[in-house]
């Protein structure tokens, strides 16, 4: 099966869904994890990607888009400076739509936002094969409203919904705004 940036698309918007991060029961003081379910998108809305430059290399298996980087998907957007897409040789063309993408780095103040939920990093990098995303920063934040989580390196493990925000030897911050909390 040909993946395609879609499934970078359904991994960042897991990555929104980290806005919802709550301690777990036993986790040390300068991690936070917790079980994410992510957000759905639909495979059948198309993907728009804009920057100020792309050059595709075949050699070298990766399509490197630079300058004000923007990918749109309904309403999930994604940005950064710089972002490579690094695919499998003989495993179809970034052109068509059909490579088979091993790898995606971000760079360069990456956002991600979906909603109300926003994250954002100086870098990450989306690992297909495992299906780990990671987004790393002094201070990669994640919020949803005005709930707010702090950390250096979140990595979310896209197979099980599993996340862990590492504080990178400080501490987690976390703000959370009681009013955010379903009513029931």
């Amino acid at each position: 099966m040909a993946r395609t940036p879609l499934h970078f698309m359904k991994a960042a918007a897991v990555v929104i869904a980290a806005g919802l991060l709550a301690p777990v029961s036993g986790a040390r003081a300068q991690d936070t994890q917790s079980q994410m379910s992510g957000l759905a998108l639909s495979a059948d809305e198309p993907i728009q990607i804009e920057s100020d430059l792309l050059k595709i290399n075949d050699e070298e298996s990766q399509a490197t888009f630079t300058g004000n980087v923007k990918v749109l998907q309904g309403d999930t957007v994604l940005q950064a400076g710089e972002m490579i897409v690094k695919y499998n040789k003989g495993g179809g063309s970034v052109s068509s739509g059909t490579a088979d993408i091993s790898e995606i780095e971000l760079y360069k103040n990456v956002l991600i936002q979906s909603g109300t939920q926003t994250a954002t990093a100086e870098a990450g990098n989306f690992n297909m094969a495992n299906e780990v995303l990671v987004l790393t920063g002094e201070n990669v934040v994640l919020s949803d409203a005005d709930n707010v989580f702090i950390g250096c390196k979140l990595t979310v493990q896209m197979k099980n919904g599993q996340a862990k925000l590492d504080s990178c030897g400080r501490r987690v911050r976390i703000q959370l705004d009681p009013k955010s909390r379903p009513k029931q």
